[in-house]
């Protein structure tokens, strides 16, 4: 199977173009097929892919942890020993990668083949769906830095085609604009990283540069570290994180499904991909790997204080995905590579879940959003209300009985137990899972419960609630292959990743209060959920939120901290001035007059043609005395 390993992007990229060319020639029955289909079985031999690699070599495992399968498909060009190729890697990482992108996409495609039943523009969507899930297969497979890059800018492409779906709404307009803009700055960043790794390595080939650069930087020196702050820039501008995170909580105006994928399996994990597979050069810059956990530290505070006073469902949810890759840049700054990557494949199981629940409350709800205009919906809709349960449950870390439990304490206790680490990043962690555990469930309570204000227009079918189930079971199950030795359990998935991945190194004197800390971590989300619901049955929350310095938070938090508000008034609204100032200057006079002599020239050629033959005439004459003139006297 491991020949086969082409035909998992590729699949996508056919249903892309076929249902592109010629997708509103066929019926929908067979848009919906080729839309779900290739990716579906892109899914299927993913996993036969897996169980070929896991089995092509165990023993090599034991003396060569770093084992992996290379397909050279063709030389993209070859000029002066420069010779990249479309070639795929894959490794332990790529493969996990892989395997959530192929299997989380399909069941969002599979529950958008009736979510966007009524939608006129039916084709075009999976045509869009399809390549995004093709880009970001190329992403995380791509032997080398140029296709990987090839693969980050289609994934940007495809976010501002599927965030303006609706593009006849210019808001929507707007917010694929915006985050087409504002990834566009990490974008850069990442092409200027790529061109001083091929200057100064000489080459893109990923494991390669990563070999020399062990070799020739040495740790803490310049270069490394410029390089090392320029992957980091790219990543936060993919991932949404502080201060490039502005644009993930507009992109909530695309459809539901395309929400539910870039947060959940393409767009917003790219940057955590990034920056853990060239965790090579963030080890050889420390002030770098220090910058990646105080980012990931302050960014799922800030946006967990925003997550909790939004009105929107899927604002909240946007929100909660900020914070979460948070915590995921928290784990790869101090060094829990695997840790990041186990909370990568979890949070994609329960925020696909609940993207995909808010969807079937907001199709139920005939479009819309607000949360304090739905509720009583638990009994209404009790398959949504109980998946939707069990995801919020994962989200907030639920002890023992969730999969977001282990992969996010995980997470919590590699902040405290690193060297890297500290009681500060602990508390941070520590601090973001309380707001995770009551914005969660504030969401859930104001969405289900209490009496019921509308009721549903529009239940599910058995296309949406297929992935709800299953999503559901995953969220309640998944993290036992990350159960830790303290819990009696083996973390059989840190162990694989940790052939591709450094391993994670704590300090020894800090193994001891493992206990503690893990049961600290599970009485804090369970205080969060406890705390909220109290809160709003005595309609506390509320009060402190109408109360004078209530409001002022409540507007700080409600606009994400004010940084829109920040950018507008340093860039937008500058550049903008200059722009109108300079709208009229020297060059545009050059041009200007250019533009002008050609419209004079015109209207003088076109008084000449005035039907008159003798003025005719008199042209030839003149002509020919001119040219003979010529002829004698030249």
């Amino acid at each position: 199977m491991l020949g086969w390993l082409w035909t998992i992007p590729a699949l996508p990229f056919a249903a892309a173009l076929l249902l592109g060319l010629a997708g509103r020639r066929l019926p929908r029955r067979a848009v919906a097929c080729i839309g779900a289909g290739p990716v579906g079985l892109a899914a299927l031999i993913a996993g036969g892919t897996a169980i070929a690699f896991m089995s092509a070599a165990p023993a090599r495992w034991n003396s060569t942890p770093g084992w992996s399968f290379t397909q050279r498909i063709w030389t993209w060009l070859d000029v002066a020993g420069f010779n990249p190729g479309i070639a795929f890697h894959l490794d332990a990482l790529s493969l996990v990668m892989t395997l959530v992108i192929t299997f989380v996409g399909f069941l969002i495609l599979l529950y958008s083949t009736e979510f966007m039943a009524g939608e006129e523009n039916y084709a075009r969507f999976f045509a869009q769906m399809n390549l995004f899930v093709g880009f970001m297969l190329t992403l995380v497979l791509a032997d080398s830095f140029l296709l990987l890059y090839l693969g980050w800018e289609g994934v940007g492409l495809c976010s501002y085609l599927l965030i303006g779906y609706w593009y006849k709404d210019p808001q929507n307009g707007y917010a694929a604009r915006k985050a087409f803009v504002v990834t566009r700055v990490g974008d850069t960043a990442l092409a200027i990283a790529l061109f001083l790794i091929f200057t100064r390595l000489g080459t893109l080939q990923i494991t390669e540069a990563m070999t020399r650069a062990s070799s020739a930087w040495p740790v803490g020196a310049t270069l490394p570290t410029v390089v090392a702050f320029l992957l980091l820039l790219g990543a936060v501008g993919k991932s949404a994180q502080i201060p490039l995170q502005t644009w993930l909580p507009d992109a909530m105006a695309g459809p539901t499904p395309v929400s539910a994928l870039i947060h959940a399996a393409t767009m917003v994990t790219a940057g955590v991909y990034l920056l853990a597979r060239t965790n090579i050069i963030f080890s050889i810059a420390p002030a770098a790997l220090s910058a990646v956990a105080v980012i990931g530290a302050a960014t799922l505070i800030l946006a967990g204080f925003s997550g909790l006073v939004q009105h929107d469902i899927k604002r909240v949810l946007a929100y909660s995905t900020i914070s979460q890759i948070g915590y995921m840049f928290v784990a790869l700054g101090v060094g829990a590579w695997t840790a990041a990557i186990f909370h990568f494949m979890i949070h994609a199981f329960f925020k696909a879940l609940l993207f995909l629940g808010a969807g079937c409350v907001i199709q139920a709800q005939n479009g819309e959003h607000d949360i304090f205009k739905m509720g009583g919906l638990r009994k209404e809709m009790p398959l949504v209300f109980w998946t939707f349960l069990i995801g919020g449950a994962s989200l907030s870390a639920v002890p023992l009985v969730t999969a977001g439990f282990y992969s996010k304490d995980t997470i919590i206790w590699s902040a405290y137990s690193s060297a890297d680490g500290g009681l500060w990043l602990w508390g941070a962690a520590i601090v973001g899972a309380l707001l995770t555990s009551m914005y969660t469930f504030r969401m859930i309570v104001l969405t289900f419960f209490g009496p019921l204000q509308k009721k549903p227009v529009k239940l599910p079918g058995w296309k949406m609630k297929v992935p709800l189930v299953v999503l559901s079971v995953l969220s309640l199950i998944g993290g036992f292959v990350g159960i830790p030795g303290i819990f009696g359990g083996v973390p059989v998935i840190l162990e694989f990743l940790g052939r591709a991945l450094p391993p994670f190194v704590g300090e020894a004197s800090r193994a001891g209060y493992q206990g503690v800390f893990e049961a600290v971590s599970g009485c804090i989300s369970v205080t969060g959920i406890l705390l909220i619901i109290l809160l709003m049955r005595w309609r506390s929350f509320a009060r402190i939120s109408e109360s004078g310095a209530g409001r002022g938070l409540h507007r700080l938090w409600f606009t994400g901290w004010g940084f829109d508000w920040l950018y507008d008034l340093l860039l937008v609204h500058p550049y903008a001035f200059l722009a109108r100032i300079n709208r009229n200057d020297i060059i545009d006079w050059f041009y200007t007059g250019i533009g002008r002599a050609c419209q004079l020239a015109w209207h003088g050629l076109a008084e000449t043609e005035n039907g008159r033959v003798r003025t005719f005439v008199l042209g030839i004459v003149l002509g020919a005395v001119v040219f003979i003139g010529l002829a004698v006297f030249l």
